[in-house]
């Protein structure tokens, strides 16, 4: 079984491309999702990020996003130190999930495959790109953040140019309908080459 990394900047459709690999009837999991949840219910994470952030960083028994990407993303440091404690978490959940699939290809949508130097995990890689003031305005859209804080936090991500090179496909995702076609091609590939 191939192992197929999805990702791409905030906002550029990422979660869109992996439903239409589903559809495909794709396995994919969900980096983002999957370390949400182990942040909140893993007792050692939870100590360690108490630990970093402070008691603020939960409420109850919710994770305290917004308190979260404002300490993390004014702080590299600390950005790097929440990193190591959840991304070998899910790592650890992804190999697990990917042994019990029986499917040619499996997909982890992973929003900083590059940045984070993971690439050579990856069998082939799928960029998703937009232009960076359709990406501002999804994200306005979808959570109401505020634009400062979004073009913050994407300063912390590779620009497009940067990741094109290194990406085995790319899928500029603007217009749903060439998007959905572009997805059918890689679909088609992958399949045929595994």
């Amino acid at each position: 079984m191939r192992i197929v990394g999805l990702t791409g900047g905030m906002g550029s459709g990422k979660s869109t491309i992996a439903q239409m690999f589903k559809e495909l009837g794709v396995p994919v999991y969900n980096s983002d999702e999957r370390a949400k949840k182990m942040m909140v219910s893993s007792k050692t994470a939870r100590k360690e990020i108490t630990e970093l952030l402070g008691d603020k960083a939960y409420s109850g028994e919710k994770l305290n996003r917004s308190y979260i990407a404002e300490k993390v993303f004014k702080d590299e440091g600390l950005l790097r130190k929440l990193n190591g404690i959840v991304h070998p978490l899910v790592r650890k959940s992804f190999i697990s999930w990917a042994r019990r699939q029986k499917y040619p290809y499996v997909i982890q949508e992973a929003a900083i495959i590059f940045e984070n130097k993971n690439q050579d995990f990856y069998d082939k890689i799928v960029l998703v790109t937009a232009p960076k003031e359709v990406r501002v305005n999804r994200i306005l859209k979808r959570d109401g953040s505020q634009r400062e804080n979004i073009l913050e936090r994407m300063n912390y991500q590779w620009p497009d140019s940067k990741k094109i090179p290194l990406a085995d496909f790319v899928v500029n995702n603007e217009n749903l309908s060439e998007t959905r076609l572009k997805v059918e091609d890689i679909h088609r590939l992958l399949l045929d080459n595994s």
